[in-house]
């Protein structure tokens, strides 16, 4: 699975964004897929995690609320909507993908492992 993250920027705080991730490869829609994000001197971290079909999501607690993970598995895109974003959001954005038939979890603990996408989030 080979996974190419999109769609970072430079946004004011209180700002939106949204990121998107295209999967190339077979069986994307069973792949749990997510995010973490890698702030500078700081480590990398999770983000956001979802299950197969979309049904399920998981959320670190410092985005819960604010972000918003899906995805469509008829384009093997997932996305990652960012909202009431702050300078402490400011991060390298990644896109992973766990195992095969792996359950949701597993994107928490990635196999797979996209190029990272810069979020600024700066006035």
């Amino acid at each position: 699975v080979q996974l190419q993250a999109s769609g970072g920027g430079l946004v004011q705080p209180g700002g939106s964004l949204r990121l998107s991730c295209t999967a190339s490869g077979r069986a994307f829609s069973s792949y749990p897929m997510g995010w973490f994000r890698q702030a500078p001197g700081k480590e990398r971290e999770f983000v956001a995690a979802v299950s197969w079909t979309g049904g399920s999501t998981l959320y670190a607690d410092s985005v819960k609320g604010r972000f918003t993970t899906s995805r469509d598995n008829a384009k093997n895109t997932v996305y990652l909507q960012m909202n009431s974003l702050s300078p402490e959001d400011t991060a390298v954005y990644y896109c992973v993908a766990g195992g095969k038939d792996d359950p949701i979890v597993a994107a928490m603990d990635p196999t797979y492992w996209g190029q990272g996408t810069l979020v600024t989030v700066s006035s």
